[in-house]
């Protein structure tokens, strides 16, 4: 009863989002363009650079495609499920998340979900629509399969709680713009293959800050590149971020003084 309580709730919130977002047309549709023509440019580039190079870090045409539409879908999920977290700072600072404290909804659940984007929605079939492609153009197995769709609910983990640490520092220090962003910059170092790094980087993306497990693992593992001993150093890497972002965010909650204090 609970989990359909918060699906209702989700899908309320999201579509009192589109409502607003579609109150000035033509920004929406400036939005979308200005999403698509991103992904059109880096695409076309990709293209220009594996024409001359033929490979990249030891991977072919349609494999580093693949890498890309990977970045793409789990670039896009976080933004369409969590656009919320991009406010939350204002919440603090003018009280209204003491609003939302009093109210019987979850508050990280409301802080997390409160503001679907919908708008991002074309993207994330744009990139599925590219993933399914590509992947038909390269050699995969049942098994690659099966862990290309574990690692990427793994991926989707580690980015969820890389949401909540950002919600936890906004109770702290009421910053929230810098500490998202940073997280989207540094995201975008994924969209090739951290391969093409060079050490220390590629082991302080991979271990340290994440992103090589989020974007390039799975579809390493899709390749059989991936050895089983990094798979589960995967799964525990993100498991144990969110425990512990779970405890920051309470945490947090114990410390946080309302704007009235």
């Amino acid at each position: 009863m609970e989990i359909k309580k918060y699906i209702k709730l989700w899908w309320f919130f999201a579509r009192m989002t589109t409502k607003v977002a579609f109150q000035s047309r033509f920004g929406a549709i400036v939005f979308l363009i200005g999403k698509l023509l991103r992904f059109v440019f880096f695409l076309i580039f990709l293209i220009l650079l594996l024409t001359k190079t033929n490979v990249i870090a030891g991977y072919s045409f349609w494999q580093v495609i693949f890498f890309f539409a990977t970045f793409n879908l789990l670039d896009t999920i976080p933004q369409l499920l969590w656009r919320e977290v991009y406010r939350f700072r204002t919440y603090v600072a003018r009280g209204f998340f003491d609003y939302i404290l009093i109210k019987p909804v979850s508050p990280l659940f409301r802080s997390l979900f409160g503001g679907s984007d919908i708008l991002d929605f074309s993207i994330l079939l744009i990139s599925v629509i590219f993933l399914v492609y590509a992947a038909g153009k390269i050699d995969i197995t049942v098994f690659g399969v099966i862990g290309y769709l574990l690692l990427l609910v793994n991926a989707l983990l580690i980015s969820l709680s890389f949401h909540i640490f950002v919600l936890a520092m906004g109770i702290l220090t009421t910053e929230v713009d810098n500490a998202i962003m940073l997280y989207r910059d540094l995201t975008q170092m994924g969209r090739l293959p951290v391969d093409i790094y060079l050490e220390p980087i590629r082991g302080f993306l991979t271990f340290v800050i994440p992103v090589g497990i989020m974007m390039t693992f799975p579809p390493k593992v899709m390749m059989g590149l991936l050895s089983g001993t990094m798979l589960i150093i995967a799964f525990l890497i993100g498991i144990s971020l969110f425990l512990f972002s779970l405890f920051f965010w309470n945490y947090a909650m114990r410390r946080y003084a309302s704007v009235s204090s």
